[in-house]
This record gives structure tokens, sequence and C-alpha cells, in this order.
């Protein structure tokens, strides 16, 4: 292992402005929680004195038992012309009380006269000022200097000696910062080097998203010196977000060997995403490097045949390593491995070559009716299962019928009847819900309930529909997904027909049985 590399989350600050978040004091002191555990060094909570919240959180933070991250306090040099012991912000720091504070300051001469409106001299005395009044107080300074890669290219001279201004103060870390996200990787590396001959103190980054460099950046800039990263969890973040540290933290130990995070955490880097993004209640990209549910999955027939030979041939890492899960895809693309893979994953070997071609036929041709189930695995499981002839009946439907009442009512009603048998009885229900398909869910388990008492423990947890082919107009077939989970898993089942309720109905009927065959 090379080095420490100290990773700084601002997920509660910076990621907070990301359009669409809006965290209330409890779902800050959750993701707190959970990235303590994980592992983070320093989590920036908010700006105490921009608003109220912020500063009920460094009062809430103190009565946690957090066993290894610093929480930070982010805030502004003094005003100019302004006595630092007098300044709003500054105070603010202080009543947030802990023991590490971030400020940030103006490197981009542009900034000093056009926003602050005042003299280059008179920033550098505001930056000095700042930090060496709260070091005076025992504190943990860290120096983000604002906009500095943008006023380097604009003026290299002033803006290097702002962050020696910090650093004569007594700043603890110096953070260079891509504030607008426009900075180049060359650009960072050449900066990085002018600031290392400048000065002695340790180094850190923090970079924006603009142009999809924020990670790559903020790489770089560790490989030039930086002890310290600055990011999010997910790259949530204004504009287009800030360096994604479920990227940055495995690409810094897996592939470059510098030391992170504890080696035991790494596994729970999935875990950790999919957290606050719920938390959050922002929608996990599939394709997120590394814990996105695409990151390992692997779909075309050569490579899937390739993978069989040599997981190598087709994964930079293992997914297990953070925590994510490898995945085969099924689809008219897929060859005999996908099948004889996929099938693997849920106990069904295939002994006869015969079995294999006539799932994969099957595959096909429903996918050119419209159905996919690469993200409906568990409609495949049960496609597989009853070509075999292993899928066993739990119930038949005798009757299902939905109508909606009071069509144009502010809030219309929708009814609907099941008539199953099951165990050697018929049994018929009928029930009310928000949408028809709301009500067959409901109606379909009042049924089963005395038979498979099972069903009370799954909830619908989302819906999903899709128009196969627009061209068709209002006939156009509607694919549906429904995911459902219980107390241990999640699965996706689908449905296609022209009628909306059709579809939804055998992907309804797909995702019970398949928790009953399941258990």
């Amino acid at each position: 292992m090379k080095k420490q590399i100290f990773l700084y989350d601002t997920t509660l600050r910076d990621g907070a402005q990301t359009e669409g978040i809006s965290l209330s004091l409890e779902d800050k002191l959750k993701i707190a929680v959970r990235l303590d555990h994980f592992g983070i060094h320093y989590i920036e909570g908010g700006w105490p004195g921009s608003n109220p919240k912020d500063l009920a959180f460094f009062t809430e933070v103190r009565k946690l038992s957090l066993k290894h991250a610093k929480i930070a306090a982010f805030g502004s040099t003094r005003r100019a012309h302004q006595k630092v012991a007098e300044d709003a912000n500054i105070q603010a720091l202080l009543e947030a009380k802990t023991k590490t504070v971030t400020i940030f300051g103006k490197s981009w001469d542009l900034h000093v006269t056009d926003v602050f409106r005042t003299s280059l001299k008179e920033n550098l005395s505001m930056i000095h000022d700042s930090v060496a009044y709260l070091k005076d107080k025992k504190l943990e300074v860290i120096y983000d200097a604002e906009h500095f890669f943008d006023g380097f290219k604009n003026n290299p001279e002033y803006a290097v000696s702002t962050c020696v201004e910090a650093a004569k103060a007594g700043a603890d870390v110096i953070v260079l910062c891509d504030t607008n996200g426009g900075s180049l990787n060359g650009l960072v590396a050449e900066a990085m080097d002018a600031l290392k001959r400048a000065l002695a103190a340790p180094l850190g980054i923090h970079c924006h998203n603009d142009m999809n460099l924020a990670v790559v950046n903020s790489v770089t800039a560790v490989e030039r010196g930086a002890i310290q990263v600055q990011g999010t969890i997910n790259g949530y973040g204004e504009r287009c977000g800030n360096a994604d540290l479920t990227s940055v933290a495995p690409i810094l130990q897996v592939k470059l060997g510098y030391h992170a995070v504890p080696a035991a955490k790494l596994c729970e880097l999935t875990e950790l995403s999919r957290y606050v993004a719920e938390v959050c209640n922002m929608p996990l990209r599939a394709n997120q490097p590394f814990v996105g549910t695409s990151a390992f999955a692997h779909k075309g027939g050569v490579h899937i045949d390739a993978m069989a030979k040599n997981l190598k041939t087709y994964e930079h890492c293992a997914p297990e390593t953070l925590g994510n899960q490898r995945k085969f895809l099924v689809s008219e693309l897929s060859g005999k491995t996908n099948i004889l893979l996929k099938t693997k994953q849920f106990n069904v070997d295939l002994e006869k070559d015969a079995h294999t071609k006539e799932i994969l036929s099957k595959i096909r041709e429903l996918e050119n009716e419209g159905y996919q189930f690469e993200a409906a695995e568990a409609s495949f499981e049960l496609v597989v299962r009853r070509l075999l002839g292993k899928a066993k009946k739990f119930f038949e439907v005798k009757k299902a019928a939905v109508r909606s009442e009071n069509i144009g009512d502010a809030s219309p009603v929708s009814v609907a009847e099941v008539k199953i048998l099951a165990g050697g009885r018929e049994y018929y229900k009928v029930a009310e819900g928000d949408g028809p398909v709301n009500a067959l869910d409901r109606a379909l388990r009042e049924a089963l309930r005395e038979s498979h008492p099972l069903v009370d423990q799954i909830h619908l947890t989302d819906y999903k529909v899709r128009v196969v082919n627009s061209q068709a107009g209002t006939a156009a077939k509607v694919r549906v997904f429904i995911e459902f989970c219980d107390e241990e898993k999640t699965w996706t089942t689908v449905g296609v027909n022209e009628n909306i309720i059709e579809a939804s109905w055998q992907a309804l009927i797909d995702a019970i049985e398949y928790k009953l065959y399941k258990g």
C-alpha cells in the first residue's frame, strides 16, 4: 500500500445542492452515520451561517457515537474590511463547535475584483486573518482555494500567493478547487506542481464535474501529491455534480495501491451508494462505474463465452471486491453460454443441449413479441422452469376483471374482481385500489391469503411502462415491469400486451408465483 489518502465527503452540503435533493435533518444524520461506518475521514455537515437546519445538524451530530469520521463545518473567509472577530460567518463556525472547519477564499483575481469588489491585497488579508483566527481557537483548518484553476490560468502568480498566505497563517491542508468544473487534466497537473514548489503544506483537491473530468482530475492530483480528495457519494452536486467518491475510492485503492478506506469496508461501497441514493430519493444510474447494477452486466454472446473461460477477459476488477455482483443477461443476442451460466445462477443445470436450444429459441421468440428479460430475471427463471416442466402450479385464475369508477373525478376508484382455484378450493374476492393494477394486486392477494399466507410478506415497490412499437399509435404494445420485494430480496417481472391492464396482470401473476416458489 502507498500512502494514506483522506476522503472528505461533502454530500451533506455540496451534494444537497443537487436539483431534486432536499435533505431533512434526520436524513443528514442518517447519511453521516453510514459514511462514518464506511470509513470516510471527513464529513462536511453544512454551512452553519447559512440556515438553521445546518446549525441544528452540528448540535445533533455531537450526540452520535461516530467512530471514524471528523465532522467539519463549512464557511467563508471574513468579509472585506471587517474585523475577523466580528464577522458573523466566522462566529457561526465557532458556534458549530466542531474540531475541524473548512473555509473558502478566492484564488481568481476576477472574483476578487468583480464579486468581492475589493483589492487583491485585501483578499490576501482576508485569507490570512481568517485562517490565523481559527487556528488560534485550536481548530484544524482546511482551506479551500475556490476557483483555483481558473485563477491559476488567468494570473498564476496571484493564485499561488493566495494559497501561500493560507499556509503562512497555519492552514492544515490547502485544497485546490476546480469550482467551475472546466479544467483539463494537464492544467491540474501543472498547478499541483507549481503549488508543491511554492509551499510545503499538505494539498487536497476538490473537483466539479462539468466536463465529466472530476474523477480523473482528482486522481491526477493525488498522483501529483494531494493527500485529501473532496467529493460526494454518487457524484451529487450542483450543475453536473462533484467528483464521485464511489469511483475515486476504488481507483485509488484497487488500481493505484493507495490506502483510502479500511480494506474490509470497500466491499460495502455498493451498499453505501444505494443507501445514500435512497435517502436522497434519487434514481441510481444503472451504468454507474463500480456500483451500478449494470457495471458488471454481460450481454453479448461472444463476451459471455469468453467470461466462462476467464473472468478477466471482460472485467477490469472483481465485482465482489466492491459489494457488487456479476450479471449474465439474457436477450435475443444471447448464445448458449449465456443460458447455461444464467440458469446455473438459480440452480438449474441444463444437461441436455436440446434444452438450451429450446430455451434460447423461446427467449428470442418472446423478445420478438416485445418482452425483455434483462431487467426481469424472475420472469426469465419462470420461463425456464415452465419449459423444463419444473414449475409448480400454485393457483389457477378462473376470473379477473377490473373497472374504473368516477373517471374524471378528482379521486377515481378502481374495483377488481378475482376468482382463483387454490388447494382444491375456490376463492372469490373484490378489492378497491388507487388504480386498476393496485386493485388487481389487492384482490389477488386477498384471494390467495388463506391458501398461501406468504403473499403478506411482499410489497410492490416499482411499476414501469414502456411502449414497444410506438409507430402503432394507440394500438401499440406496452411492456410493463413490476418490482416486488420482501425482507430479503427484490425481484422484477415483465408482461407485454396491447392492453396495459393485461400486460400488468401477466407481470403481477409472475411476481406472485415467483415469491411462492422461492418461499
